[in-house]
């Protein structure tokens, strides 16, 4: 009897794993077998969560450029065919626009996977799974591993007549879908955006079809866009954008081009951020900024949530400028989610769930952290805007910004590194309570925020545990140039306590 050990592959609520050799690299352990059993298990946690024999269900596969896409798309499917699935296969795709085919009236799937691993480097792969409930939680990954692990469990699933795999058409079904967006928003007839050039970034990743298929058809002119060709080798730049080297490359293309805008995406899409007019980008803290600008009509008050490591900026532009409501919470997209949608459970109107990396999730739109249709908010607003002699920066003007920011990301050289992170956490509270002009920030969801009074600090710092890894990062902001050196220098002491923090990244 062989025993498998999916949990490391657990990634909070995706799988990723290493799907191809690679020179240096670490030994596969999502192959076809582990693809295969990880398939039978989602159809066992479907079948049971929808009450339809598997026979009576239709599950849909995409996935990004990645080389090892098409050998786990073909063994996913073809694991489910026994069964009686109907699988429809949608090629190339991204993230969002499988939860779609759980809603658009073509699919109606009963699930879907991407086939991703976000931007992680090449020979990673993974999923992401979805319900017509939304994308899965930690909880339901940690039962589909447990199904996936157990003969005894896969042996309930039984052999009929096979099922079928049919090729889709869901992309287009998404992008007529966010064209329809755009000239509903904008008007002006069937090309609203003539007189706009937009500089796409997909960085060879799956959004080269936000250019060709949605923008151009519209009147765009796209062609200052970069990196539209899908390459699993990822011959450019990360596709991230969060990477520096991505956004420097975009920013400069926008400006080389005199475009009106510049977008960049992630390998799946479902992460966006932008370069205004003037080629500055619109990341971090302002995708989040601008994001919130977005939210059609909101109450006053209305909840935006947001990952831990935002700024007093942010915050005070959120609550004073559009008179909103900022919830700064924990790091990870479902993490976000989820708290928007408990909020709006409890009857608090919560719009925006949305993390500094580029996942924005709007209630309007299934709460679904989508970049394709965040940057198709934002498209609508720069064309209206330039209707009117402006540019996209002009909504977030207001917003300041810090002297200083650092991030340090320091190892943590034990494998029992979650307790250890924990003794971390617990020196950096009290310390908290015995630093002069400091303040232990409250509420406070995710590690330690201290916030430093001092004229010549005025600043921050939030120190966490990682969500997966043995590491603890630490981001830093200050107000006033040499403020982060200061902040550092007085947390000198506690990080000097433990030996096995590697400080080697100062």
């Amino acid at each position: 009897m062989i025993e498998y050990n999916f949990g490391a592959l657990q990634n909070g609520s995706d799988i990723r794993g290493v799907a191809m050799e690679v020179p240096g690299g670490k030994p596969v352990n999502l192959g076809d077998v582990a693809t295969a059993r990880l398939a039978k298990g989602f159809l066992f946690w479907l079948s049971n969560k929808s009450g339809k024999k598997p026979s009576e269900i239709t599950v849909s596969i995409g996935r990004d450029s990645r080389l090892t896409g098409p050998e786990l798309e073909a063994a996913f499917a073809y694991a489910l065919i026994p069964y009686g699935v109907t699988v429809l296969r949608a090629g190339l795709a991204s993230t969002p626009a499988m939860f779609m085919s759980t809603v658009f009236d073509e699919c109606r799937c009963d699930g879907a996977v991407m086939i991703t691993a976000s931007h992680l480097p090449k020979d990673r792969n993974g999923f992401k799974f979805f319900d017509a409930d939304g994308g899965l939680n930690k909880g339901d990954i940690t039962d589909i591993i447990t199904f996936a692990e157990s003969d005894s469990i896969l042996g309930r699933l039984m052999p009929v007549s096979p099922g079928s795999i049919e090729d889709s058409n869901l992309m287009e079904l998404y992008c007529a879908h966010l064209r329809k967006l755009i000239t509903d928003g904008v008007g002006s007839g069937e090309t609203p955006l003539s007189g706009l050039k937009i500089t796409v970034d997909a960085g060879n990743g799956g959004g080269g079809f936000f250019a060709r298929n949605v923008l151009e058809p519209l009147g765009a002119d796209v062609s200052s866009s970069q990196f539209l060709e899908p390459d699993g080798e990822f011959p450019n730049h990360a596709p991230n954008p969060e990477d520096k080297a991505a956004m420097a490359s975009i920013c400069s293309r926008v400006k080389e081009a005199g475009s009106d805008l510049g977008l960049i995406f992630d390998t799946d899409v479902d992460r966006a951020s932008a370069v205004d007019e003037n080629g500055c980008e619109i990341n971090r803290n302002k995708i989040v900024a601008l994001a919130a600008a977005l939210i059609e009509n909101p109450s006053a008050g209305t909840t935006v949530v947001t990952d831990s490591i935002t700024s007093g900026h942010l915050k005070d532009f959120l609550e004073s400028t559009l008179n909103l409501k900022h919830l700064r919470f924990r790091r990870g997209y479902r993490n976000v989610i989820n708290k928007a949608i408990e909020l709006r459970e409890e009857g608090i109107e919560a719009r925006l769930a949305i993390e500094t990396s580029g996942h924005a999730a709007y209630e309007e739109n299934y709460f679904l952290d989508d970049g394709a249709y965040l940057a198709t908010k934002i498209v609508i607003k720069t064309a209206l805007l330039h209707k009117e002699g402006k540019g996209i920066s002009s909504l977030i003007t207001d917003m300041a910004e810090p002297a200083e920011s650092r991030e340090i990301r320091f190892p943590i050289l034990t494998d029992d590194f979650s307790p250890y992170a924990d003794k971390v956490l617990a020196a950096f509270e009290e310390a908290g309570n015995s630093i002069d002009g400091c303040i232990l920030a409250s509420p406070n969801y995710e590690g330690i925020r201290l916030e430093f009074t001092d004229p010549e600090i005025a600043g921050w710092l939030l120190i966490r545990k990682s969500l997966h890894d043995p590491i603890m990062p630490l981001n830093l902001e200050s107000d006033v140039s040499g403020g982060v050196d200061k902040m550092l220098a007085l947390i000198k002491p506690v990080l000097d306590e433990f030996e096995k923090l590697d400080k080697s990244v100062l």
